[in-house]
């Protein structure tokens, strides 16, 4: 069985060296670093236009751009730890995590990247999890696990560790919200030495040396979600990360499914909501390989996710005036881009152009969906 494809073009060392300047650069997410490939050409001469891309967004300061020494060393620690970088058009990239939109240019990985290549299920689930949701995780992860998938999860105390202990004889992938030399928490470094030794593999996009703080695990919930065709909550609160990774999977056209609890059991409140809003009820692994299975090869991405920017045609540079149209339809409730090239008439890449520079410029924030919203400059 098979996850999806393996072709790609390998990054040439200076090449590779220019996308980690470029993504550690201020403001340089995977949708700007996107934009800016595609405007560009390349990450060389992205990162050479990015002060002036983005004073015309009205920066105030001079934007940082990533030494070539900083990301340099970076490379040599990430050797030293024996991980490496792959980029999304690597024939090493996870090709599920390749489909979904805003998915990272650079991957941090260490382990068998082989296992990339099996279809995936995520598993996730609360931290101080029950007896019952532990036992019946690892009956899942293991079955699954003897048909052919590969176990994602976030390497989490509880519901995480389960699953990832079940499937470590048939590849487990573990997403770290920190640097790979940073993983999170302490009690599971064993696990992770097994994981990476094995037949599995860890996975960041936040550089080596990075301490995870609390707002970086939406960041590695999101790779969850993307690594899989479907993501299994098992036990979660109202209030629980669980649900933001099932979000994610919903609005990247994954699977999501839910293990029914006892309405008196506050890990079980987060999973019969999931229920309610029509998740797959999950009872033992078979509910799963029902779902799974008819998707493997096929493509999954978003219904609404955009085709890249297409720079080729911009016309005449946008003007001054065509700015501040763009700068005043926009505000802090997310946009769509296109309503925003229907209202303006302006060509989608003058628009694209104007957005870029906004993002440079840290008065941009991108959404799901491709839309986006205004914020307002630091004093």
């Amino acid at each position: 069985m098979s996850g999806g494809g393996s072709k790609g073009i390998a990054l040439s060392d200076r090449q590779r060296i220019a996308w980690l300047r470029l993504i550690r650069s201020d403001n340089v997410g995977p949708a700007t670093f996107r934009d800016l490939i595609n405007h560009c050409g390349s990450a060389e001469a992205a990162l050479a236009m990015l002060p002036e891309l983005s004073a015309r967004g009205g920066r105030l300061s001079q934007i940082r751009v990533a030494a070539v020494a900083g990301e340099e060393d970076e490379r040599e620690r990430a050797s030293g730890h024996g991980a490496r970088f792959t980029g999304i058009g690597e024939p090493d990239y996870p090709p599920l995590l390749r489909q979904v939109d805003q998915a990272p240019p650079l991957l941090a990985v260490k382990g068998n990247a082989g296992v990339f290549r099996a279809p995936a299920a995520a598993m996730v689930g609360a931290r101080n999890a029950s007896m019952a949701g532990i036992k019946l995780t690892r009956q899942i992860a293991a079955t699954l696990s003897s048909n052919g998938y590969a176990i994602v999860s976030g390497l989490a105390r509880g519901i995480d560790k389960a699953a990832h202990e079940a499937s470590l004889a048939g590849g487990t992938i573990a997403a770290l919200a920190g640097g790979l030399d940073k993983p999170y928490p302490p009690e599971n470094l064993d696990l992770l030495a097994a994981i990476e030794s094995g037949r599995g593999a860890a996975v960041s996009e936040m550089p080596f040396g990075w301490e995870p703080r609390a707002r970086d695990f939406p960041r590695r919930n999101r790779l969850i979600a993307g690594l899989a065709y479907g993501v299994v909550v098992v036990e979660a609160a109202e209030r629980s990360g669980s649900l933001i990774t099932a979000r994610l999977a919903g609005e990247a056209n994954r699977l999501v499914f839910a293990v029914p609890g006892s309405p008196l059991d506050p890990r079980s409140a987060g999973t019969n909501r999931l229920l309610k809003q029509g998740a797959i009820v999950v009872t033992d692994a078979a509910d799963v390989l029902d779902a799974v299975r008819p998707l493997e090869g096929k493509p999954v991405f978003a219904p609404e996710r955009l085709l890249e920017p297409d720079f080729s045609d911009p016309g005449a540079p946008p003007a001054d005036s065509d700015r501040e149209r763009i700068v005043e339809l926009l505000g802090p409730t997310p946009t769509d881009i296109d309503d925003i090239i229907r209202h303006t008439s302006l060509r989608p890449a003058q628009v694209f152009l104007v957005l870029l520079e906004l993002d440079l410029a840290g008065r941009l924030e991108r959404h799901s969906g491709g839309r986006v919203s205004l914020v307002s400059l630091d004093p």
